[in-house]
């Protein structure tokens, strides 16, 4: 059996285009299903207060997130009362290559 390690990104892993986009997506979708599985709210009152119908809250919910920018997930987390920073810093000397990443505090 041949076993390789993980580059930490699952998408570049698997040679998708846009890996590091695709990552922080899927990041920002978990964070907005936990916001929606936390506060015990069903996928009609999501859509309803994320201002999309309840099929486009499913489709997130599933991960299928070709129809989703980082910008429109950053908006849903707004509406369901999150704020959303975004820090820019030099990477550590150590590391190779920068990043991009999605952290919760």
């Amino acid at each position: 059996m041949n076993v390789k390690a993980s580059s930490g990104n699952v998408f570049a892993d698997l040679g998708l285009g846009n890996p590091n986009e695709l990552l922080v997506k899927a990041e920002l979708a978990r964070q907005i299903n936990e916001i929606i599985t936390t506060q015990d709210i069903t996928q009609v009152e999501a859509a309803e207060i994320l201002g999309v119908d309840q099929p486009k809250i499913s489709a997130l919910i599933k991960g299928k997130l070709s129809g989703f920018s980082t910008e429109r997930l950053f908006r849903f987390l707004n509406a369901l009362g999150c704020d959303v920073e975004i820090v820019v810093k030099a990477k550590p000397a150590e590391r190779k290559h920068a990043q991009t990443k999605v952290c919760s505090l």
